[in-house]
């Protein structure tokens, strides 16, 4: 008998599967760019707690393992900020990064009355530059981070987010 993957609104109980994901999870990022000091693996337990506190974030569960997260917030002027959407690398392809996003922005929006959506990716990163462009976000800007790196951030309206989900 199989499990199913189930998605919910990560609570304080979830902190420590949540980075120790991550930590799993930014090793290619990391390796990629030759960077191991990103954010997302040096980021402690308490930094990660106190985020969770002041923002939202969604897990994937398959029994009682965390298997995909993603978290963000939305500011003043209604952008849904979303960042680290992170899936086992053995549960990737499965279209689970791609139902944790959809989740987020329709929370955003129902909830928050975000009137948009922003995210970031790596310039190297073409799996999740896929993942974002399948899901109507454009890229709007390219900031030099390093020789290395440049982010790219992407968006999209959230009135394209209500249609998607009405079609």
């Amino acid at each position: 008998m199989g499990m199913s993957v189930t998605i919910s609104a990560a609570g304080a109980q979830d902190a420590e599967q949540i980075l120790k994901l991550q930590y799993l999870c930014y090793q290619s990022e990391a390796e990629l760019y030759g960077d191991y000091s990103i954010e997302p693996l040096t980021q402690t337990l308490d930094g990660l707690r106190a985020e969770l506190s002041t923002g939202y974030a969604l897990v994937a569960r398959l029994g009682d393992e965390v298997v995909a997260s993603v978290r963000g917030s939305v500011d003043a002027s209604g952008t849904g900020r979303i960042g680290k959407l992170i899936v086992h690398p053995r549960m990737q392809g499965h279209g689970l990064g791609g139902r944790l996003l959809d989740a987020i922005e329709a929370h955003f929006a129902a909830e928050l009355a975000a009137k948009r959506f922003r995210l970031f990716t790596g310039h190297r990163s073409e799996s999740n530059l896929r993942l974002y462009l399948r899901h109507g976000y454009a890229a709007v800007g390219r900031e030099p981070v390093s020789a290395r790196l440049s982010l790219i951030t992407l968006e999209k309206d959230a009135a394209a987010q209500e249609f998607a989900a009405s079609a």
